[in-house]
């Protein structure tokens, strides 16, 4: 069985530059074609040629002349220290070039949930607006993936990149790369602490918050907080601290027994043997505020294995409505991310950042959507008040 393995566009420039030099016999100071002529001859974006050039450049091949184009070096290119490898760059002509493809390309850990579904509707509806084709890697939650699906957007002429992070203690680096060479990226959802980027997320704080101040105005005083995540990542950290500061408002001790995190509910064949089936059986908390929908699903259904009853017996609230796509018919009280308008945004942004030139020169964006409360079927008044 014949495999092939397929030349990103900017190494077919770069190989074409290369042979250039070697068949025409180009001496140091000679211009090579304009980025212009490339673009209409491999029929690419601007930043795919950026790219090739920055790699040659690199490699000691070419050098690069602000504002009169890109000449034979004089360096030797065998004595170069590093062999090339892809830099993104975007300058103030890329905006003009009406031979862009104008793409973006947006990576998600899933799409698994209606979350997801409506982001991603938010991000297509900013782009058809202003003429754009969107390509969707999802990374399954694994950083390696979300480093390959950068690369290869980069490589079919991307003219930015939407981002939600998997969960992961390590930065991903091709991340840091692009903010370092000035790709336009913005990360939707979570942001990496302690490196300025552009980002758009719910405000997760006050999401919280509202949740505990309702719960508490209907006499819940035993409020546990859940999450299913692996890692305590920015995100949940920030719903926790939220969920803190509001039981501290109401002169609360924190209990930390209610703060619930780091497991994994898989099969709820076996949930009688999961430690969180017995904290709800034993009624150790009166309501749950759950960090996702599908984890405020897995409590309800547990409550009911354990002959306990939503809302009479317990309360949940979820971020996120897990249980209808027509908000109108909501079960679940829930916190409304305005995920459509997340995702619009986001593009809106990015697309910003692309027609404004290098976003190195830009002043990060940070853009946090005030979440609602929505009040749904799952809460109820605490029954001793009743």
């Amino acid at each position: 069985m014949n495999s092939t393995v397929r030349t990103p566009l900017y190494q077919k420039i770069q190989d074409y530059i290369r042979e250039l030099i070697d068949t025409k016999g180009l001496k140091p100071g000679d211009r090579i074609p304009t980025e212009k002529d490339l673009m209409k001859r491999f029929n690419v974006s601007k930043i795919t040629v950026v790219n090739a050039m920055a790699g040659l450049a690199n490699d000691g091949m070419i050098t690069r002349v602000p504002g009169k184009g890109s000449f034979v070096s004089g360096k030797d290119p065998k004595a170069a220290a590093e062999p090339a490898r892809p830099v993104a760059v975007v300058d103030e002509e890329y905006r003009d070039s009406g031979l862009q493809t104008r793409m973006i390309g947006l990576i998600m850990p899933s799409i698994c949930d209606y979350f997801a579904i409506r982001l991603i509707e938010g991000v297509q509806k900013a782009l058809g607006e202003k003429g754009y084709r969107s390509m969707i890697l999802l990374s399954g939650g694994e950083l390696e993936k979300e480093k390959e699906a950068i690369k290869t957007l980069m490589d079919v002429g991307a003219d930015g990149i939407l981002v939600f992070p998997v969960d992961e203690e390590k930065y991903n680096e091709e991340i840091l790369s692009m903010k370092f060479s000035g790709y336009p990226f913005v990360l939707i959802d979570r942001y990496l602490p302690g490196v300025e980027t552009h980002y758009i997320a719910s405000d997760g704080k006050l999401g919280t918050s509202l949740a505990v101040e309702y719960l508490w105005e209907l006499g819940h005083r035993e409020i546990a907080i859940c999450s299913d995540s692996p890692l305590q990542t920015v995100t949940v950290q920030e719903r926790i601290d939220g969920y803190m500061n509001a039981l501290k408002d109401k002169g609360a001790l924190i209990n930390p027994a209610h703060m619930i995190t780091g497991f994994y509910v898989g099969s709820l064949k076996d949930s009688e043997k999961h430690p969180l089936y017995r904290y709800i059986r034993n009624r150790m908390a009166t309501a749950y505020i759950t960090l996702n929908g599908r984890l405020g699903v897995q409590i309800y259904q547990m409550a009911r294995q354990a002959g306990l009853s939503v809302p009479e017996d317990l309360s949940i609230i979820s971020f996120d409505d897990p249980t209808s796509i027509v908000e109108e018919f909501s079960i679940f009280t829930h916190i409304k991310q305005y995920e459509h308008d997340m995702g619009y945004q986001a593009a809106s942004s990015l697309l910003s950042i692309i027609e404004g030139g290098d976003g190195r020169e830009h002043k990060y964006s940070k853009t946090l959507i005030k979440p609602e409360l929505v009040i749904g079927q799952t809460t109820g008044r605490l029954a001793a008040q009743a």
